[in-house]
This record gives structure tokens, C-alpha cells and sequence, in this order.
């Protein structure tokens, strides 16, 4: 079984774009989303839900109002200003570091389970899918991820795939470092902007740091030739494979706002580029 992740150093690149078709090019494969506070990928394959689980992040402070003297040590450790002054907690601003916990004199603090979200899983016309999404201002979001993986392996050995295809989450943060982890391949999807240059550095420095292979695309390539090749010749240098570059064209804003995957509505040329893409990572995760 192989895990391929994708990712970008931003958001706006195209990647959920790129993953929607490539869960309609693989075969024997098992889908999980893990950007689990801004969720996407359920709108291009309209997962049927068959499973939903409670997520459970870190705590939450209360105050037993009985057994609170009011000493105010509370609020003077809360960094997180989540203690009023009448000595109730906002459950959106405690991030549940439990120090009102261990300094609270009185014993009237205590930690309580709160629900931060949900993850689920589904079945889609492409196969199955293992999502999630956090609540509202709430936290936690690498902890999720690193659930979301866990019961994708878990269902991709359950089934036998032979791959799992993740979306990851934009950025280099803690939600795309749980992802990122222990995968087989990291396909980076970048635009050529100077911005998509110097995200596409940033996050093939975090694939290097954690000894992950990477491969590049770059999408709507056409749109500044130019930069394109400067992307070209960077990749080279750095020795990381240029996997594909899809051109920008209508057929990829018909087929979003119809709510399919490029490559099930179309046979352009971005549909096209987008099935080279998938060819060569093939390639790179069988070696």
C-alpha cells in the first residue's frame, strides 16, 4: 500500500483541483481529506455518509462556582484571557493547557471532555473517504489529521487497497506536518508566482526535513511561461521531479462549478495533463 499526499505551501494552488481527478484516475484506492479546517474535498466527490465519530481534542477548563474564592489567580495565568471576571469561561478562548487546573487553590477548576468536531466516513462513486471537520474556533486541527490518517491505513488495509490519496492542508503548519509524516510521496502543487515560488521552497524544505520524496506540478503553467520555466529549471537544481504542468483552461472552471473532477467532465488538454501527472506519480510510487 502506498500514501501519496498533496500539498502546496499555500492555499489557491489548485491542489483539492488535482486530487478530485486523481481519485477518478486511481484504482483500488482509499481518499481521506485532511484539511480538516477548511474541508473541499466533499464538494467535488459528494461522499455518501456511512459513519460518524464524535473528535475529542484537548479539555476544557470549568469553575465550580461554588467552591471558587474569586483569589484571581485564574485570570492572571490564563494567557489565553478565556476567565472573565466573573469567573467563567469562554469555551472558545480556553485552549485547555489546564494551568488554571494545577493553580487553582480552591480545587474549583476542573478539565471536561468537549467535542471539537467530527470526522466520518463515506463512500463516493470513486471509492471510500475518510473526512473530518473542527468545529467552529476550535483547535486541534494536527490532532485530527493524524486521526483522519490513522482510520484511512485502517480502512485501506481493511479493504486491500493499493493506495491511499490525501488532501492535504495548505501551508507548512502543524495540520500539514501530522500529514505529512511517514507518507510515500509528496506531490507539490505550485502556480508560477513569484508567491508560489517561494511557498513551493518553503514546503520542499518541511518534505526534506522529514526525509519525504517529493514531485512537483505546476498548474496553469501558461498563464506566465516565463516563471513556469524558472520553476523548471529550480526543480532541476534541486533535483526534484517535474511531474506535470496543466494549462489553464475553461474547462477546469465548468467542471468546479458543475461540481465534478476535471477528468470526468472533460477530454481537454487540462484533463489530459492532469492523467500525465497521475502516470508519472505512478512511476515514482512503484519504485
Amino acid at each position: 500500500m502506498k500514501e501519496l499526499l498533496v500539498i502546496s505551501g499555500k492555499g489557491g494552488t489548485g491542489k483539492t483541483t488535482i486530487v478530485g481527478s486523481l481519485a477518478v484516475l486511481a484504482k483500488n484506492k482509499v481518499l481521506a481529506d485532511c484539511d480538516v479546517d477548511a474541508a473541499d474535498l466533499h464538494l467535488l466527490l459528494r461522499p455518501e455518509v456511512q459513519e460518524v465519530h464524535q473528535f475529542f481534542g484537548l479539555p476544557k477548563a470549568k469553575i465550580d462556582a461554588e467552591l471558587c474564592t474569586h483569589c484571581g489567580r485564574c485570570r492572571q495565568v490564563c494567557r489565553f484571557r478565556a476567565i472573565d471576571k466573573d469567573y467563567q469561561i469562554d469555551p472558545t478562548r480556553c485552549e485547555g493547557c489546564g494551568v488554571c487546573y494545577y493553580i487553582c487553590p480552591a480545587g474549583a477548576i476542573t478539565l471536561e471532555e468537549h467535542c471539537s468536531g467530527h470526522w466520518y466516513i463515506s463512500a463516493t462513486s470513486f471509492g471510500p473517504m475518510v473526512h473530518a471537520a473542527l468545529g467552529i474556533a476550535e483547535e486541534n486541527s494536527g490532532k485530527l489529521v493524524a486521526l483522519v490518517r490513522e482510520k484511512s491505513r485502517e480502512l485501506a488495509k481493511k479493504v486491500g487497497a493499493q493506495y491511499i490519496l490525501t488532501d492535504g492542508p495548505p501551508g507548512i503548519g502543524c495540520p500539514v506536518i501530522a500529514s505529512l509524516a511517514s507518507v510515500d510521496l509528496a506531490l507539490l502543487v505550485t502556480e508560477p508566482t513569484v508567491a508560489g515560488r517561494h511557498d513551493l521552497e518553503r514546503v520542499l524544505e518541511l518534505t526534506g526535513y522529514f526525509q519525504v520524496p517529493a514531485a512537483v506540478c505546476i498548474n496553469k503553467y501558461d498563464l506566465a511561461p516565463d516563471k513556469s520555466r524558472e520553476l523548471e529549471e529550480y526543480c532541476r537544481q534541486r533535483g526534484v521531479p517535474l511531474v506535470g504542468q496543466v494549462p489553464f483552461r475553461a474547462e477546469v472552471n465548468q467542471a468546479l462549478v458543475q461540481g465534478k473532477p476535471v477528468v470526468e467532465y472533460s477530454r481537454g488538454p487540462a484533463a489530459k495533463a492532469i492523467e500525465g501527472v497521475w502516470e508519472a506519480v505512478k512511476e515514482l510510487l512503484a519504485q
